[in-house]
């Protein structure tokens, strides 16, 4: 499956839903898993401002990659992020999309303080 490196230098990035966990299946309550290393998956929405552009997307990420308190508006950092184009068919109707994927999701502290160095 294709792979698209996103850049994320220059983009504010905050949380715009806090994480949920991922269900491969919504009706049975089946919860998604990385196929690679079988840790669960959780989904959060983030808003993405970057060149004067703002978009929500839904980013998938490891349950344990996640830190720090994502509540709706803090500020974070996305480590790999990729995007993959997909394509299915259910009951006749083609849909496809892109689904975003990140390695780690960081709260950032907002106006944090510099450390200054004694000259």
């Amino acid at each position: 499956m294709q792979q698209i490196p996103v850049d994320t230098v220059g983009a504010t990035l905050m949380v715009a839903q806090p994480p949920q966990p991922k269900y491969a299946n919504q009706k049975t309550q089946e919860r998604a898993a990385d196929r690679q290393t079988g840790e669960f998956l959780m989904t959060l929405d983030v808003l993405f401002v970057k060149d004067g552009n703002a978009e929500v997307v839904k980013i998938a990420v490891g349950e344990s990659a996640i830190s720090g308190e994502l509540t709706i508006g803090t500020p974070v950092g996305l480590t790999g992020l990729i995007a993959r184009p997909w394509e299915n068919e259910f009951n006749g109707q083609k849909r496809h999309g892109i689904s975003f994927r990140a390695v780690a999701v960081t709260a950032q502290s907002v106006g944090a303080p510099k450390t200054v160095k004694a000259a």
